[in-house]
């Protein structure tokens, strides 16, 4: 077998077979086959997509590319969430805690940054200490003892997915729907959860920018986990503008811990506790959504969910210190305001353009190699259907160089100042 003919037979939109991409797969993960190729075949899938055969051939050969986690040690039903990615997307932060407050397992493996999307593991990060590479012993330790760990993948679940992962990233071959659920449900199927909430992105912020693309990649991941006896359900959430009112590392540390001390904003509030009640009836601690929301709710208001996050902090070697004190984080250097132009109501704020001028401020990576600038970012004062004066100021540009001016340009060309709007419908839709 060539991996020529592999490209080219893609590349015609014909279906490969179940050892033609076990090929690929294995050969790009032992690197017999090279960058160039397998850019050329992911580019020719992003092209020409994938059957449902191809993708469970791609998602089961990416899980069997390594090990799977047995989390038959930790008691409950385990319950994870994934989110597709955003900008100012930290919602898995302040949620993992809140379920594990209600006595849920939360087995958490998360991912970095790709694209003009952050990454949870790189927010955790900049917590001064904060290891998100643990040993599978002390993952399951911890889960069993706590309920909760965010971590890294470790090199022995899905290696080919965090091979595959980091070249998407830098072909801009990130929003294809077969190549997005065979990373997600290689990595979350090899991890040993029972249960799986979804958060799927839709909008200029998301990898998926239209709805109707959001639901197909939505609908392919609950079909995968159901195969394999996953119990799955998701949420399509909107991702036009940022989530939240921060975009950077330590600044979505900080809103985080705002969310546990329930004094953040409201839309990324919101999203957490929509996706916390999820969860709650997939773990079976609450027979209904409403009865979720007022465990939630209580968890939240007593400071439960807060410790837990602080616990966790801990358990994985950070300074909790941080969570009053948030000058123990990494800060930029300068803080320059972005005024309002004239008087109105904010109609637009393109959220992938915000999520490059952080990663241009260096927030973000730009190729899979670049050290990530954790204290730069983003902090809106106004979000969409937000009266502003002219003069007023919009947003405080976090950086560690003085001259922005082409973050500026870039951040005035995508924020639209006109008259009323409807307000952002923040979910689409729930797919069971």
């Amino acid at each position: 077998m060539r991996m020529v003919d592999v490209i080219q037979k893609k590349r015609d939109k014909k279906e490969l077979t179940k050892e033609e991409i076990e090929f690929f797969v294995n050969g790009y993960t032992d690197g017999s086959i090279p960058d160039y190729q397998a850019s050329a075949l992911l580019m020719s899938i992003y092209f020409n997509d994938m059957t449902d055969d191809e993708r469970a051939a791609l998602t089961m050969t990416m899980l069997n590319s390594g090990d799977k986690l047995d989390l038959s040690a930790i008691s409950g039903i385990k319950v994870d969430k994934h989110s597709t990615g955003g900008v100012g997307d930290k919602t898995s932060l302040p949620l993992a805690p809140i379920v594990a407050a209600l006595g849920i397992s939360v087995p958490m493996i998360s991912g970095r940054g790709l694209g003009h999307t952050g990454g949870t593991l790189d927010k955790l990060e900049s917590i001064p200490g904060f290891k998100v590479e643990i040993s599978e012993k002390d993952f399951i330790k911890q889960v069993s003892e706590m309920g909760l760990a965010i971590v890294g993948a470790t090199g022995n679940i899905a290696p080919a997915d965090k091979k595959i992962y980091a070249l998407r990233d830098v072909t801009d071959t990130v929003d294809s729907i077969p190549l997005i659920a065979g990373s997600i449900m290689s990595k979350k199927i090899a991890s040993g959860t029972d249960a799986l909430v979804l958060d799927v992105k839709t909008g200029s912020g998301a990898f998926m920018k239209s709805e109707e693309d959001a639901i197909k990649l939505a609908n392919a991941l609950v079909r995968i986990g159901k195969s394999v006896g996953m119990n799955c359900m998701a949420v399509i959430s909107d991702m036009n503008q940022p989530l939240g009112n921060t975009v950077g590392n330590t600044l979505e540390i900080e809103e985080t811990v705002d969310i546990l001390k329930d004094k953040g904003p409201k839309d990324i509030t919101k999203l957490v506790e929509i996706l916390a009640c999820q969860m709650a009836v997939l773990g079976e601690k609450a027979s209904s959504i409403e009865d979720a929301q007022k465990m939630v709710d209580e968890v939240i208001k007593n400071g439960k969910a807060l410790e837990k996050f602080k616990e966790m902090i801990e358990y994985q070697g950070g300074d909790s210190n941080i969570i009053d004190d948030y000058t123990l984080m990494p800060h930029a250097k300068f803080k320059i305001e972005l005024p309002a132009l004239k008087t109105g109501t904010v109609s637009k704020i393109t959220a992938d353009e915000v999520g490059i001028a952080s990663m241009l401020l260096g927030g973000g990576r730009q190729s899979k190699d670049d050290l990530i600038d954790y204290g730069v970012g983003i902090k809106f004062h106004k979000k969409v259907g937000d009266k502003v004066d002219e003069g007023q100021s919009i947003l405080t540009i976090y950086s560690n160089t003085e001259n922005v001016d082409n973050i500026k340009e870039l951040l005035y060309n995508n924020i639209n100042i006109g008259n009323e709007v409807k307000p952002i419908e923040l979910i689409h839709k729930i797919i069971q």
